[in-house]
C-alpha cells in the first residue's frame, strides 16, 4: 500500500482537532470540512486547508456524501478520517471512498456489514468461542414470538434493534402483559432513527458493568488488544465516565477478556481499530453485548495508559504498517476521562450559546481534548460534547484526585455545563469505592 500524504477528516469539533494534530505530527497534511455552523472554528485555520461543504444541517453538510468525496477530490486527498459519529460507520461512505480510490481509514465493507447488524455480530461472536447473552438465535419477528422467547428467557428481557446504538431502539420488559407495547415501540423507533425495524431479544442482565476492550487489527493477519475500559458511568445508556483499566476485574479475568476480543479480531480479520464492549454481571461474567467498528469518543484512556496514538495507528494500518507485537505493549498506571458537555449539570438539557470564560487545568498528566475556547459560540445543531478531560496517575485513587484537582481549576462561564456534575462525582463515595453500575446514576439522589 502506498503511503497516504493528504487526509481529509470527514468530522467536526474536538476529534478533528485530535486527528489535525496526529495527522500534522506524522508529516501528513490535513484538509478540515466544515458547516456554515462551523465556519468560526478555531482548527479550521490549523488545519493545511479547509472547505465549507454545506449549511449547519447535518444531512447537508456533515452526512453529505457527494459534498465530502468531491472536497476530498479537489483538494488532492488521498484519504479521510471519518472519527466517530457522522460517516464513521457507513458502509456506502465506505464504498464510495473505495470507487474514487480514496483510502478509507477504518475497517473494510464486509466486516462493517458483518458487525453492524447487532443479532449477526452475536452469531459470530458465538462462533469465535466469545461469551454472548442467552437469546434469540436472529431477529424476533412477531409479538407472538417475542412473548414465547421471553418466557422461555425468563423476564426480565430487552428488546434491541438490530441496527441500533446509543440506546435507541431498545425496551426493557418486565412481564408478558407490557410485551405488545414494547415490541410495537421498539419497532417504530428502530425505523424512525435506523431505516431498519427488525428486532432482537436478549435476556436482561441486571446491574451490570459496561467494559470494552479496545482492539486493533492489520492487514497482515495480526491483531492486539489495548487494554480495557470501565463506561459504566452513564446515563440513558450514554457514557460521561471512562477509566481504563477496569478494576473490578482480576488479573485472571481481565487477561480471559482480552483473549476473548484478540480471538474475535481474528475470527472476523478486522483491520484497523475497534472495540468490542461486553456487559459484566455480578458474578464478573462478561457476555459481547456489540462492536463499534470505528475509533470511540473514549480511546483517550487506551492511549494514556498505554503510551500509543491509536489514529497514528490508524493511518499506519491503512498504510499497510505491521502492528507491534502484543507483549511490546505495556499497561501502565489508570486513565480517567470526563465527558464534558454544554448541557445543564442537574437535567441534562443542551446549552448552546456563547462561552465567556474559559479557564482549562493543567500540570502534569493531564489532558484535555477540545475545540472549544472564550468567545467560541457552542452551535446549537450538533451534539453538546465540547471537551474531554483525561488524567493518568499511577493508581485510580491518585486519577481520582488528580480528576478532582483539575475539575476545580475548570473554569467556563457563558454556558451551562457538567462540570459541576464531574465534580460531585469525584467526591461520590461510591465512585471512588468502585460501587455502581450502568443503571447507577438513574437512583442516584444526590
Amino acid at each position: 500500500m502506498a503511503k497516504i500524504k493528504r487526509i481529509l477528516i470527514a468530522n467536526r469539533g474536538e476529534i478533528a482537532l485530535r486527528a489535525i494534530r496526529t495527522i500534522k505530527e506524522m508529516g501528513k497534511e490535513a484538509v478540515a470540512v466544515y458547516s456554515t455552523g462551523d465556519r468560526d472554528a478555531h482548527y479550521l485555520r490549523v488545519a493545511d486547508a479547509a472547505i465549507c461543504i454545506g449549511s449547519e444541517k447535518s444531512a447537508d453538510s456533515y452526512l453529505n456524501i457527494p459534498a465530502i468525496i468531491t472536497a476530498a477530490e479537489v483538494s488532492g486527498c488521498d484519504a479521510i478520517f471519518p472519527g466517530y459519529g457522522f460517516l464513521s460507520e457507513n458502509q456506502n461512505f465506505v464504498e464510495i471512498c473505495q470507487y474514487h480510490n480514496i483510502t478509507f481509514i477504518g475497517p473494510d465493507v464486509k466486516v462493517m456489514q458483518m458487525m453492524s447488524d447487532k443479532s449477526k455480530a452475536k452469531q459470530v461472536m458465538a462462533e469465535a468461542g466469545v461469551p454472548t447473552v442467552p437469546g434469540s438465535d436472529g431477529p424476533v419477528k412477531t409479538v407472538k414470538e417475542a412473548k414465547k422467547l421471553a418466557n422461555k428467557l425468563g423476564y426480565p428481557v430487552i428488546l434491541k434493534a438490530s441496527s441500533g446504538g446509543g440506546g435507541r431502539g431498545m425496551r426493557v420488559i418486565e412481564e408478558e402483559s407490557y410485551v405488545e407495547n414494547a415490541f410495537l415501540a421498539c419497532e417504530s423507533e428502530s425505523l424512525t432513527a435506523f431505516g431498519d425495524g427488525t428486532l432482537y431479544m436478549e435476556k436482561f442482565i441486571l446491574n451490570p458493568r459496561h467494559v470494552e476492550v479496545q482492539i486493533m487489527g492489520d492487514s497482515h493477519g495480526n491483531a492486539l488488544h489495548i487494554g480495557e475500559r470501565d463506561c459504566s458511568m452513564q446515563r440513558r445508556h450514554q457514557k460521561l465516565i471512562e477509566e481504563s483499566p477496569a478494576i473490578l476485574l482480576d488479573d485472571e479475568q481481565r487477561e480471559a477478556l482480552h483473549r476473548a476480543a484478540v480471538r474475535a479480531t481474528r475470527h472476523i480479520g478486522y483491520q484497523n481499530a475497534g472495540t468490542f464492549e461486553f456487559l459484566v454481571d455480578k458474578d464478573k461474567n462478561y457476555y459481547f453485548m456489540e462492536m463499534n467498528t470505528r475509533l470511540q469518543v473514549e480511546h483517550c484512556v487506551s492511549e494514556e495508559v498505554s503510551g500509543m496514538d491509536i489514529v497514528e495507528w490508524m493511518i499506519r494500518v491503512a498504510e499497510g504498517d505491521t502492528l507491534p507485537q502484543q507483549k511490546k505493549i505495556k499497561l501502565e498506571g489508570h486513565a480517567i476521562e470526563c465527558r464534558i458537555t454544554a448541557e445543564d449539570p442537574v437535567s441534562f438539557l443542551p446549552s448552546p450559546g456563547t462561552i465567556k470564560t474559559w479557564i482549562a487545568p493543567g500540570g502534569k498528566d493531564v489532558r484535555i481534548d477540545t475545540h472549544a475556547y472564550a468567545n467560541y459560540t457552542i452551535p446549537q445543531y450538533y451534539d453538546s460534547l465540547i471537551g474531554k478531560l483525561i488524567v493518568w496517575a499511577p493508581t485510580r485513587e491518585k486519577a481520582i484526585a488528580k480528576m478532582q484537582r483539575a475539575l476545580d481549576e475548570f473554569e467556563v462561564s457563558g454556558v451551562k455545563t457538567t462540570i459541576d456534575f464531574h465534580r460531585q462525582m469525584m467526591r461520590n463515595q461510591d465512585f471512588r469505592s468502585n460501587h455502581f453500575d450502568t443503571k447507577y446514576l438513574e437512583n442516584y439522589r444526590g
